[in-house]
């Protein structure tokens, strides 16, 4: 067995994996907002002889800023907004028997996380799944569904709600908060500044023309063309901005989905049981119609029943908002397996 199976080593890899998707994630979002400045700055050094006159970045200045206003309104708002939109009920007072073990078992996880409890909620849908969501460990709330608690035995309840734990202990609730806004943000800057260069009637193209000042010399039309070239790649990524957002943010959500894994393997000691449970759940074929699209990257297993996360390849790896259950199953099996040997058992096949 590869010692990659090892949960600690599964952490660290996919800490670096979500740290590097976040660094392209940042500078991806950096290229949209300065882009067609420097494209601009470019062509007025066409036009102009001598030293270029500084050129306020307001494209950028502009960018940022809606995205820091709307990631704050997010920040503060989305958690609650992703309870509404799924109707779920707050567990105060548990009724019965499921509800009574879920509040107990998510006391017990929270101890061994060594973070404050979560509140609880349960959404009425029939299908299983989970879902973390706050701002941080102090705001975090777990919701699971009334299916999830009707077909899992305590062993892998205690493993999903471990899974939903790691997810708040690694700041995940915080992280794909923040992403679920950005990619907001960029999707309608996309759809502004495209509607805005297309209504100035190729305005664009007339700011990045003229000619040097002095002359046509191969320094101006050096920079004409270098100013031509940015601002045509700056438009190419404007208009596949909400695309390859998407594409970035499901990267990390999936990252994100291996990590909790292993980190809720390691709360419970007992990779099994989620593995076992991530069967229980994949063997359910009908979507979550509770959770819609736009909370689908916080469940632990697609609300939306897309064939794509059931699937492995370099499809599936752009595509999906989830790592192929069949993937994780394995892992989690691995990790079991691992351990048994490490405790000097020996491990059946």
């Amino acid at each position: 067995m590869s010692a990659g199976a090892n949960l600690f080593e599964q952490q660290a890899r996919n800490r670096r994996l979500t740290a590097a998707w976040l660094a392209l994630f940042i500078l991806f979002f950096g290229w949209l907002g300065f882009g067609g400045d420097f494209a601009l700055y470019l062509a007025a050094a066409a036009r102009t002889e001598g030293p270029v006159p500084w050129r306020f970045p307001w494209i950028g200045v502009v960018v940022t800023t809606i995205a820091a206003i709307v990631a704050w309104v997010s920040w503060r708002r989305g958690p609650q907004q992703v309870l509404w939109s799924t109707g779920a009920r707050e567990l105060t007072t548990p009724q019965t028997h499921d509800e009574k073990q879920l509040v107990d078992v998510v006391e017990e996880m929270a101890i061994a996380a060594g973070l404050p409890k979560p509140k609880v909620y349960v959404i009425d849908d029939p299908d299983p799944n989970a879902f973390a969501t706050g701002r941080d460990a102090t705001t975090a709330c777990i919701a699971v569904t009334t299916g999830l608690l009707g077909v899992l035995n305590r062993e892998e309840l205690q493993a999903v709600v471990a899974h939903e734990m790691g997810h708040v202990r690694n700041l995940d609730v915080r992280l794909m908060t923040l992403i679920a806004a950005l990619v907001g943000v960029i999707v309608v800057l996309s759809n502004g500044m495209g509607n805005f260069l297309w209504g100035t009637g190729g305005s664009g193209g007339r700011l990045l023309g003229g000619r040097r000042r002095g002359g046509s010399g191969g320094g101006g039309e050096g920079f004409a063309i270098a100013a031509v070239v940015v601002f045509v790649l700056w438009l190419v990524t404007l208009i596949l901005a909400p695309i390859i957002s998407q594409i970035m943010a499901m990267a990390v959500s999936r990252d994100r989905e291996y990590l909790a894994d292993a980190s809720g393997a390691e709360l419970t000691r007992n990779p099994n049981a989620l593995a076992s449970a991530l069967e229980k759940i994949e063997s359910h074929e009908a979507p979550t119609t509770h959770i819609k699209a736009g909370a689908a990257h916080l469940c632990i297993a697609d609300p939306l029943g897309k064939d794509v996360n059931l699937k492995e390849g370099r499809l599936a790896d752009l595509l999906a908002t989830h790592p192929p259950m069949g993937k994780r199953i394995v892992r989690l099996r691995g990790m079991a397996y691992q351990q048994l040997k490490a405790s000097g058992q020996t491990p059946t096949a």
